[in-house]
């Protein structure tokens, strides 16, 4: 398939409506790009978006078909800026050993209170200044230094919660990460409830 290639770069936006929502093509939000007050409707998948250097302030981000591991975010400024929608696998912020593109790479002040989050993390940036979903998604905040807290208990269908060694462990500089109840339930062949009596032992859990 031949795709249209769209740019948006070296350049600041404001007060308008970006849609990119067209399958056939390839959206490149790219260097030098300021958007201020936008609204963003995405509706492609995550391989047809590109976000290398781009600096969003103030906008929303309506998601409309879910977004799937797009790590493109950590390439991205975000800083007030509010996201609705379904993410799984999604991470934000500052992520130094990730690859080219990350320095520009940061995340403050942000909503996800009406979006859906499962697997997603916040890399290198505080938590505290985002506003995170609430239950049935639940987030776990410095994941990495509680890691011996949160896997001393048994958790439901065998889940590890954080993993500090191995191929898959998560990168030091993860600071939160949020999962979706039902969906995570699903997965590990267990219910919500079961999920939910755990996550209420901590309180470096916010649900």
């Amino acid at each position: 398939m031949l795709y249209n290639k769209v740019f948006y770069q070296g350049q600041e936006i404001e007060n308008e409506r970006l849609e990119l929502t067209d399958k056939g093509s390839l959206y490149f939000l790219g260097s030098g790009l300021t958007l201020r007050n936008c609204t963003v409707v995405v509706k492609v998948s995550g391989r047809n978006l590109f976000l290398t250097g781009s600096r969003f302030i103030d906008c929303t981000f309506e998601v409309k078909q879910e977004l799937k591991n797009h790590q493109q975010w950590v390439k991205a400024s975000l800083k007030g800026c509010r996201i609705k929608g379904r993410l799984t696998g999604c991470d934000f912020g500052h992520w130094p050993d990730y690859g080219t593109g990350w320095e520009h790479g940061a995340i403050e002040d942000c909503d996800f209170t009406e979006a859906r989050l499962d697997g997603c993390r916040i890399m290198g940036s505080d938590p505290a200044t985002i506003r995170f979903p609430k239950w049935p998604c639940f987030t776990i905040l410095d994941p990495i230094r509680r890691a011996r807290e949160l896997n001393s208990v048994q958790w439901p269908g065998g889940f590890r919660p954080i993993v500090v060694e191995g191929q898959y462990r998560d990168p030091p500089c993860t600071t939160a990460v949020t999962l979706y109840a039902p969906a995570l339930a699903k997965r590990r062949e267990t219910t919500e409830e079961a999920f939910r009596a755990v996550v209420e032992q901590f309180d470096c859990i916010v649900y």
